[in-house]
C-alpha cells in the first residue's frame, strides 16, 4: 500500500511539473502552446537601441529589456543577409544549407524547400504562420515563404536597395516589387512607397495576431529597415533629433510597441515569446545612414564582433525573468531547436547545428553556453572560430573603413581590404578585438585549431565543400 501511494505521488508530481515547468511536455495542447514572435532587423548595430547603449529614444525596446532578458553575447554565423537568414530559419550554419552572401534578383537558386524551417516546425503543432517583411532566401516562388511553411506572406523578396535607384549600380537591378502570397504585385516600389514599409509590415503582423488569437501562432517580422536606403513615415520624420537613421530606429521601436500592445490587449502576453534580434551589424560605409557597433570592431561584411554580435532581447512575462541579462554565447541558429523543444516537436531529420538554449533563456542556475566551438564563415571561407571567451581568427582579407572617408546621406564611402593574420582574441578582457594574444595562449590556439579542423572536415572551407554541406536548390530560368 505504501508503495502504491509513493508511485501515485510521483505521478502527480510529474504531471504537475509538466504543466508548470518552463520546459513544455511533448503532448502540449493548443491552450498551453506558446505563441512565437521573431522580430528580425536588417543591418542593425549592437549599439543602435536603448537597452544596448543607443542615444535614440526606444521606449518599447527599453520595455522589452526591462520586462525580459538581454542577451549580450548573441551572434549570427555570417555578417551578410541571405546567409544569416538561412541560418535563422533552419537552425544550421548557413554553409550547411548551401547559402552564402546576399542573393540578388532573379538569381536561379535559393534555400532548398526540403530544408525544415521554424515555420514548418510550428506547423507540426497546427500553428498559424506568417512572414511580413524582407525574405531574401531566393527570388522565385519555389523559394518564397509559402513554400517554406508559412501560411501568409507580404513583403520584399530581397533587399530594398536592389532596385534602379541604387547609388552605385542603378542599371544592375530590375524594378522592385512587393510579393503577396505567391504573386509579385504589379505596382513598382518607389521612394514614396518605401516610406510606408515599416508601417505596412507592422499593421499586417498586428492583423494576423488578432485573427489568430484563439490558436497558437508564429509571426516572423523581418523588417527591411534599417538597411539602406533609409525611409521613414511622416509620423517619425525629423522626430529623433539624430538624423534620418535615428528617425528610422524610432519607427522600428514603434513597430515593436504595436506588437507588445496587441499582445497585451488580447491577453496573450503570458502566452507569447517575443524575440528581437538582427541579421548582421551596421553597414559602416554608409556613414550617417549606418548604425553603430560600439564597442565592437568593424561591422557588416566582416567576421569581427561588430559584424556578427547583435542586440538581442527575449521577452515572455511570467516565464523569463524581468530585467535580466545573459552573457553566454548563443546564436540565431539556436532559435529553431529551442522553439521545437518548447512546443514539443521533434527536431528536423537532417542535421542541424543549433542548440536548445532554454536554460539560458530561463536563467537556470549555472547555465552555460552549449557552443564549445562556433564557426564564423564569410562567403565560403571559415574566417574564425569562437567559444564563450576566446576567438581564433584565421588569415583572410577583411574590409574596413578605417582611415577612409565616410559615406553621407545615402552615398557610401569606399572600403579598403586589409590582410588579417592568424590571431587570438580574449573577448572577456578585450571586447574590441584590439590585442592579439596568440603567443600567450598556445593551448587555446591548439584547442580551437582542432575544432576548426573538425568543422572543415564536415563543412569544408573555400571551394572545398565538405560532406556535411547540403547544396542550395537551383532552378532553370
Amino acid at each position: 500500500m505504501n508503495r502504491f501511494f509513493v508511485c501515485f505521488a510521483l505521478i502527480v508530481f510529474a504531471v504537475f511539473s509538466c504543466r508548470s515547468s518552463l520546459v513544455f511536455c511533448e503532448e502540449s495542447s493548443d491552450e498551453t502552446l506558446p505563441n512565437i514572435v521573431v522580430i528580425f532587423i536588417d543591418d542593425m548595430g549592437y549599439a543602435d537601441i536603448g537597452p544596448f547603449g543607443a542615444g535614440v529614444s526606444t521606449p518599447n525596446l527599453d520595455r522589452m529589456g526591462k520586462e525580459g532578458r538581454r542577451f549580450t553575447n548573441f551572434i549570427v554565423p555570417s555578417a551578410v543577409c541571405s546567409a544569416s537568414r538561412s541560418a535563422l530559419m533552419t537552425g544550421c550554419i548557413h554553409r550547411r544549407v548551401g547559402i552564402s552572401g546576399a542573393l540578388g534578383p532573379r538569381v536561379p537558386m535559393g534555400l532548398d524547400p526540403a530544408e525544415e524551417t521554424i515555420a514548418e516546425i510550428c506547423k507540426k503543432k497546427n500553428y498559424a504562420t506568417a512572414c511580413f517583411g524582407k525574405w531574401h532566401l531566393g527570388d522565385h516562388p519555389e523559394f518564397w515563404p509559402l513554400a517554406q511553411g508559412f501560411d501568409e506572406y507580404f513583403g520584399l523578396p530581397y533587399s530594398n536597395d536592389m532596385w534602379p535607384y541604387h547609388p552605385e549600380n542603378p542599371s544592375g537591378y530590375p524594378p522592385l516589387q512587393f510579393v503577396e502570397g505567391n504573386e509579385r504585385l504589379p505596382e513598382i516600389v518607389t521612394p514614396e512607397i518605401q516610406k510606408n514599409m515599416t508601417t505596412w509590415y507592422t499593421e499586417r503582423a498586428v492583423k494576423f495576431i488578432e485573427e489568430n488569437k484563439d490558436r497558437p501562432f508564429f509571426v516572423y517580422l523581418p523588417h527591411s529597415m534599417v538597411h539602406v536606403p533609409l525611409f521613414v513615415s511622416e509620423k517619425f520624420e525629423g522626430k529623433s533629433g539624430q538624423g534620418l537613421f535615428g528617425d528610422v530606429v524610432m519607427e522600428v521601436d514603434w513597430s515593436v510597441g504595436q506588437i507588445l500592445e496587441t499582445l497585451e490587449r488580447l491577453n496573450l502576453d503570458e502566452k507569447t515569446l517575443v524575440v528581437f534580434t538582427a541579421d548582421n551589424g551596421p553597414w559602416l560605409s554608409y556613414g550617417n545612414h549606418a548604425g553603430s557597433a560600439v564597442p565592437f570592431r568593424e561591422g557588416k561584411g566582416t567576421s569581427f564582433e561588430g559584424g556578427i554580435r547583435e542586440p538581442t532581447l527575449f521577452r515572455w512575462p511570467g516565464k523569463i525573468s524581468a530585467d535580466s541579462e545573459c552573457d553566454q554565447l548563443a546564436s540565431t541558429i539556436d532559435l529553431l531547436p529551442t522553439i521545437a523543444r518548447l512546443i514539443g516537436t521533434p527536431l528536423p531529420e537532417k542535421k542541424i547545428d543549433g542548440k536548445d538554449i532554454r536554460p539560458l533563456m530561463f536563467g537556470e542556475a549555472d547555465a552555460v553556453s552549449p557552443h564549445e566551438a562556433f564557426p564564423i564563415y564569410y562567403d565560403r571561407q571559415l574566417q574564425a572560430v569562437r567559444d564563450n571567451r576566446w576567438k581564433l581568427v584565421f588569415p583572410h582579407q577583411s574590409r574596413t573603413m578605417s582611415g577612409q572617408g565616410q559615406g553621407k546621406d545615402g552615398t557610401p564611402g569606399k572600403y579598403v581590404n586589409r590582410q588579417i593574420p592568424l590571431s587570438l582574441f580574449d573577448l572577456q578582457n578585450d571586447i574590441g578585438e584590439t590585442t592579439d594574444v596568440l603567443e600567450q595562449h598556445p593551448e587555446i590556439v591548439k584547442r580551437l585549431q582542432g575544432a576548426a579542423d573538425a568543422i572543415r572536415a564536415d563543412l569544408g572551407d573555400g571551394n572545398n565543400m565538405g560532406p556535411g554541406v547540403r547544396p542550395a536548390r537551383r532552378i532553370q530560368n
